[in-house]
């Protein structure tokens, strides 16, 4: 069984009364179930992460457990090692030296929150974290590679499980966006930091294996989504050239969207003409948003 995280500091509500859980008795030894003052408990799956999702939990299409293998295969190797970084550079200041939290908004296999833990900890910054995804399959990995981190079952739409102005920083990297929630778990001091697909990523890898594109206005829509509860505060472009093998071609095309409505066999098929190392160019934008005043209060 994977080590459970200490929950007693991080301000996690119960999904069925929303009142805050309670720390676990016995100390850090004990963390293996989240129980509130009215009796509801979430018992941790045995690789480590919780899930709280109730009723009817979700009708949105998790991730599988084979989409979940490529990404972590892909990001394992470090291809997308430099975004990472870019991104943990744009989080870490946002984070105060003792106490702060992170909320990793679609966390997957944990790669990226992996990072930014990383490099806080290389700055002596201490930090709790909570990973949220609707996919068990990718939170088994996270739990693994994020032991320290809170890896929760969750459906983005719904409100969150976490109280009002309680974490210094939300990510979210090629996930949904839920923003007057992000405002309301966000403190006024804090930021949401999001990575989006620019204009031409992946072009080429496209073209042959049939992934999505990247939509026209999507900016635009990014920003009127914002609009509302944040500011816009900085925008940052990363690009990385890929060289890859076929089987990494495959599972970078198979590991995203594409993943929902395309074969891993079929997609392999389609690049066995391909010449190696298969090339592309991933092009990424990372933009900071600071909570608007008025929606903070």
């Amino acid at each position: 069984m994977v080590p459970m995280p200490s929950t007693a500091d991080l301000p996690l509500l119960c999904p069925v009364c929303r009142s805050r859980f309670e720390p676990a008795a016995g100390g850090a030894g004990h963390q293996g179930r989240l129980r509130c003052p009215s009796g509801h408990s979430f018992d941790a799956a045995r690789q480590g992460y919780f899930n709280l999702l109730v009723g009817k939990g979700t009708a949105f299409e998790a991730d599988s457990a084979a989409m979940v293998e490529s990404r972590f295969n892909f990001l394992g190797d470090g291809h997308y090692r430099p975004l990472a970084q870019a991104l943990a550079a744009a989080v870490v200041p946002f984070l105060p030296q003792e106490g702060g939290a992170v909320l990793d908004s679609g966390t997957g296999t944990g790669h990226y929150l992996r990072e930014i833990l990383d490099a806080a900890a290389a700055r002596g910054v201490r930090a709790g974290a909570v990973g949220l995804d609707i996919s068990k399959f990718a939170l088994r990995r996270a739990a693994r590679l994020n032991p320290e981190a809170v890896n929760l079952v969750w459906d983005i739409w719904q409100p969150l499980p976490l109280a009002s102005a309680s974490v210094d920083a939300v990510t979210v990297v090629f996930a949904p966006r839920n923003p007057a929630e992000f405002a309301r778990v966000l403190r006024p001091s804090g930021a949401l930091v999001v990575v989006t697909p620019r204009p031409g990523h992946l072009a080429s890898i496209a073209k042959v294996t049939g992934m999505l594109g990247i939509e026209e206005g999507k900016d635009n829509r990014l920003a009127e989504s914002m609009a509302r509860d944040f500011e816009a505060e900085t925008s940052t472009d990363v690009d990385i050239p890929l060289l890859l093998t076929r089987r990494e071609a495959a599972d970078l095309a198979f590991m995203g969207p594409a993943g929902h409505h395309l074969d891993r066999e079929a997609i392999a098929a389609r690049l066995e003409g391909s010449r190696e190392p298969v090339t592309a160019d991933a092009k990424f934008r990372i933009l900071v948003f600071r909570p608007r005043r008025d929606s903070a209060a």
